[in-house]
């Protein structure tokens, strides 16, 4: 069976199993913790549409039992001696620098065959994604796992690739995502517990964590990237070698300016072309949108009225520099 008859097979499967967020609260197993989320997932959902004005659609009214830890399993894969993504091309959405499937096991199948055609790759688990669009998004089984404000997060993150999407600019478009979720989730809060209490505090010093980690690992890949272009050896010991010298950078250098433990991980992992690129299309360069935002006043509804003005550009993180400068 095709990649994608497989794909579409499995989604409509799943949202076969679909059904009302009130009739799961009424009638599903659930535990009253995972009650409590589902109904914080209905406010953060009314929060994204009526304060932060993304738009409005039928998305998160619903809910589905996964049974499973994850949603999709998720591959990314990148260029062994250049920091570039690889790509898969998709109909209507264009370009993407990753590849989903509904079985873990065809995820870590893809990734081997990646693997032997010379990419670095990278495989994880999804709790979440968004459809852009195409199908009905529900609240998932898999997204109760999260802490309450990471959910929120979640709902808004997932709601702005609905409001904003560009053909083909994966990484603006989650970047984007990214920054609105942390703005937006601040904000509910402000609005749910006021603006001294504990969880706004905390949700400050994440961001401003992101922020930090944010200007390191976009610093640490301009500098990987301008090692490969000036290194005509293909010698994977040395290569291994400027992955360590990230990661120790990363403990010389930040681990005392963080606020929290969002990052305390970091270090954990094994670092390649892939897992950097990761986090290049999610994290890289983020003050841009901080900077515009300012320059809107810290206005939510100005900022993605700019935000909208790029739908059209071929290179939205260029034109976003661009524009903010311009006004």
């Amino acid at each position: 069976m095709g990649y994608y008859v497989k794909s579409a097979t499995n989604q409509f499967s799943m949202m076969a199993s679909r059904i009302p967020v009130d009739e799961a609260l009424e009638k599903s197993p659930l535990t009253e913790v995972q009650k409590s989320k589902l109904r914080l997932s209905q406010q953060a959902r009314e929060f994204a549409f009526h304060d932060l004005h993304l738009k409005q659609t039928k998305n998160y009214d619903s809910y589905i039992d996964l049974k499973r830890p994850y949603v999709t399993w998720v591959v990314n894969a990148a260029y062994k001696w250049e920091m570039k993504n690889y790509k898969w091309s998709y109909p209507i959405i264009g370009e993407m620098p990753y590849k989903g499937f509904f079985s873990e096991q065809e995820a870590k199948d893809e990734a081997a065959d990646l693997e032997k055609s010379g990419l670095d790759t990278n495989v994880r688990g999804v709790s979440a994604y968004s459809t852009l669009g195409w199908f009905k998004d529900s609240v998932l089984s898999s997204m109760l796992r999260y802490k309450d404000h990471d959910l929120v997060n979640t709902i808004i993150h997932e709601i702005v690739h609905t409001t904003v999407y560009i053909k083909s600019n994966s990484d603006f478009n989650e970047r984007l995502a990214v920054f609105i979720g942390g703005k937006g989730t601040e904000m509910f809060y402000k609005k749910l517990e006021g603006p001294d209490s504990a969880t706004v505090k905390m949700i400050k010093s994440e961001n401003e964590d992101d922020k930090l980690f944010s200007d390191f690992i976009s610093g640490q890949i301009k500098n990987l990237e301008a090692w490969y272009k000036s290194n005509s050896e293909q010698n994977e010991k040395i290569r291994e070698e400027q992955f360590e010298k990230i990661k120790t950078a990363f403990k010389n250098e930040m681990n005392a300016k963080f606020k929290t433990a969002s990052y305390q991980k970091f270090t954990d992992q094994k670092l390649n072309n892939a897992t950097l690129g990761l986090l290049r299309t999610y994290m890289e360069d983020l003050s841009d949108f901080e900077k515009l935002y300012s320059k809107c006043g810290e206005n939510m509804d100005l900022f993605i009225e700019k935000i909208k003005t790029l739908e059209k550009s071929k290179d939205p993180s260029e034109d976003l520099k661009k524009l903010t400068a311009s006004l």
